[in-house]
């Protein structure tokens, strides 16, 4: 397991990333090996904000964040909510192989196949709808009148099919897809 800290408008601590190297160890049993676990802190209005993103295999990404004016006491509620995060995802693997099967070995089992969603993720409405050419500001506009949180829309100017979001603090986001 390697960590890669990165601390913006802070300085991590050699202490705090101790507690994050000795928590996050503790799930190395549910990790595949040699994973790499990126560490962002930061500091935002007297508030610190600790963000852990573990690249898994075939894209999935594992990511948990939290705010929390206390540093070592985010460490512990982020490696929380990173744990239960992993045995959601274990149980779903178990439960499609229906078998007791360790997720180290699971991951070796099927390293290049698409994890099936479990049955609760059933798709019950396809709605097929015209993708205008526009700009981003637009988009916004649009979703703003149809009362959506997002929009799907063709980027004028590149071409791209894009997506706007409204975000929980009252901005927007823009979604840009990378084809690899």
């Amino acid at each position: 397991m390697r960590f890669n800290f990165v601390g913006k408008n802070i300085t991590i601590w050699n202490s705090i990333k101790e507690k994050v190297e000795a928590k996050v160890g503790k799930l190395e049993k549910l990790l595949p090996p040699d994973v790499m676990v990126n560490v962002a802190a930061s500091n935002t209005k007297g508030a610190n904000k600790i963000e852990i993103t573990i690249p898994l295999f075939n894209k999935r990404i594992l990511r948990a964040e939290v705010t929390d004016n206390d540093m070592s006491a985010a460490v512990d509620l982020v490696v929380d909510k990173l744990e239960r995060q992993l045995k959601k995802y274990r149980g779903r693997l178990k439960d499609k192989s229906k078998k007791a099967v360790d997720f180290a070995e699971e991951l070796k089992i099927i390293p290049g196949d698409e994890i099936l969603p479990d049955e609760s993720a059933k798709i019950s409405k396809i709605k097929e709808f015209p993708v205008k050419p526009m700009d981003p500001e637009e988009a916004i506009i649009e979703m703003g009148l149809l009362g959506h949180s997002f929009y799907i829309f063709k980027n004028s100017e590149s071409g791209e099919t894009c997506l706007v979001y409204k975000r929980n603090n009252g901005t927007y986001g823009l979604l840009v897809p990378q084809i690899d």
